[in-house]
């Protein structure tokens, strides 16, 4: 067992709490288990399912998506970036209990990515781009927070476009030799005009035009479920439109801070920028 795994597992005995084992490979309607910062943790709860009684799940309070699979309830939870390795909790409420269910966040150390931009103002923003970058960031966190109940999600994702799979996710980036924040998402390498599709069903929750991600569309797929499609060249659908999966959503371009066409997909899960790549059947990955 990965030495950091175990010292983390002795700790949750320590505090007198059972760790039920995550399962290492995904079943068919849930996305890859990957414990790790970025990743998703596949939790789960215990139990046989009981009627209707769907358990209630928070990390911190941020609600967490549940969902079943083989007569099994599972916590869906996605793991940000920046959480700290070791030992969590995650508060479940089933009926009127409530108890706390642990798990372990692993390590991990993503590679370098240098990227050159001829354009210096995207990278040195002047007092009105960076006045106008943090109000979009501000903005953006609050979509990323937005929770929709719903009775059912699609967790076995489509890739949006036809394309290479090009910048990996959780990269840490330096644009001109300047540290950036994390490649929160993943990049398909397509041609500007490339039809861009909606990875599962859902609502459109907001569109935009901003200053780093370009021409964007955020779905809601439920649940704390969102995705992203960015750096558009056409947006085709509006705010609140019911979307299908592998309806069209817009064409692929290089608006916003982008060194060429391409789309910059994220994927939004009780708040946290996690892999996409974990969501799509492995079938479907180039």
């Amino acid at each position: 067992m990965h030495t950091f795994t175990a010292i983390a597992l002795r700790i949750c005995l320590r505090l007198g709490l059972f760790v039920l084992a995550v399962p290492l490979l995904a079943h068919a309607s849930l996305p890859s288990s990957s414990n790790v910062p970025g990743g998703v943790a596949v939790v789960p709860l215990g139990g046989a399912l009981t009627g209707t009684n769907k358990p209630q799940t928070w990390l911190g309070k941020q609600p967490v998506l549940v969902t079943s699979d083989h007569d099994q309830w599972y916590a869906v939870v996605g793991l940000p970036l920046d959480m700290t390795p070791g030992a969590h909790e995650l508060s479940v409420k089933i009926g009127d209990e409530t108890k706390l269910q642990p798990f372990v966040v692993n390590p991990k150390d993503y590679p370098e990515q240098h990227v050159t931009l001829k354009d210096k103002s995207k990278v040195e923003l002047s007092a009105a781009d960076l006045a106008r970058a943090e109000r979009e960031i501000s903005a953006i966190k609050e979509l990323k927070r937005h929770w929709r109940p719903a009775q059912d999600t699609d967790l076995a994702f489509i890739v949006p476009a036809e394309g290479k799979l090009a910048g990996r996710f959780g990269l840490r980036r330096f644009f001109n030799g300047e540290p950036r924040s994390p490649h929160a998402g993943l990049d398909v390498a397509v041609a500007s005009g490339t039809p861009v599709k909606a990875s599962a069903q859902g609502q459109v929750l907001a569109v935009g035009d901003y200053f780093f991600n370009g021409k964007t569309v955020f779905v809601d797929h439920g649940n704390g479920l969102i995705t992203m499609y960015c750096h558009l060249e056409r947006i085709d659908v509006k705010n609140g439109e019911t979307v299908s999966k592998g309806q069209l959503l817009g064409l692929s371009g290089k608006t916003g801070r982008a060194t060429g066409p391409h789309l910059h997909w994220s994927v939004v899960l009780n708040g946290a920028m996690v892999d996409p790549e974990l969501f799509i059947p492995a079938e479907h990955l180039q």
